[in-house]
């Protein structure tokens, strides 16, 4: 499977400038394609604590970690977030632990299988990172079971 992230003509480690610096194409490059983002998340009223739950957004395709309307997906889903240099500081709180972005922003380096550094999408899902083939579908799934869904995710 060809990778549908555009990571070509990029110079190696660019990603330990600072986020500000990046362009828009290295800030694209850097997702990892593991889904996550796009699994819904129940946050605790309480403690604000946020966990994935393996529920997911209508429109990831479960077989590619992929959004299957990215360009038009805010006319299906108009709550659906655009993550930016500008507002990943508050977004943070529910980024996944292995997100690059968050690792971007907090100054920590790319894993070895994320795809800029191991040359191939496929890694992500070699490493067992992302939700490929482990979802279930939110209009399957009640709210009232989202909790029986939450996700233990690796660091």
């Amino acid at each position: 499977m060809s990778d549908p992230i555009d990571r070509s003509g990029l110079k190696p480690g660019f990603w330990h400038k600072p986020i500000a610096k990046l362009s828009r194409h290295e800030w694209e490059a850097l997702c990892d394609g593991c889904g996550k983002c796009c699994l819904n998340k129940l946050e605790d009223e309480d403690t604000g604590e946020v966990v994935l739950t393996r529920v997911a957004c209508r429109l990831l395709d479960d077989a590619t970690c992929r959004c299957a309307h990215y360009d038009i997906r805010h006319q299906f889903i108009p709550e659906c977030i655009v993550l930016t240099p500008d507002t990943i500081d508050r977004h943070m709180y529910w980024l996944p632990q292995t997100c690059a972005y968050r690792l971007v922003a907090e100054g920590r380096d790319l894993p070895g299988w994320h795809p800029l550094k191991s040359g191939t999408s496929q890694s992500v899902h070699d490493a067992g990172v992302s939700v490929q083939g482990r979802t279930v579908s939110e209009f399957d799934t009640p709210l009232d079971d989202w909790e029986d869904h939450v996700i233990e995710e690796p660091t």
